[in-house]
C-alpha cells in the first residue's frame, strides 16, 4: 500500500513544485534563468519531507 502512498505523493508533488515555480517567477516578472534547478530544488525539498512522513505514519 506505501507504493500507492509514494506514487499518488509524487504526482501531487509534481503539479506542485510547477505551481509553485510558477507563482515564484509571476511574483519576480520574469522566467528564472536556471529554471530547472530552481524546479528540482522545490521538488526535492518537498519530496524528502512528505515521504519521511509517509514512511512514519505508514510504517
Amino acid at each position: 500500500m506505501e507504493v500507492v502512498y509514494f506514487t499518488l505523493a509524487a504526482i501531487f508533488l509534481y503539479i506542485g513544485a510547477d505551481w509553485i515555480l510558477n507563482r515564484m517567477e509571476a511574483a519576480a516578472g520574469r522566467r528564472f534563468q536556471y529554471r530547472s534547478i530552481i524546479f528540482f530544488a522545490i521538488l526535492l525539498t518537498m519530496a524528502l519531507t512528505s515521504f519521511a512522513l509517509i514512511r512514519h505514519f505508514a510504517g
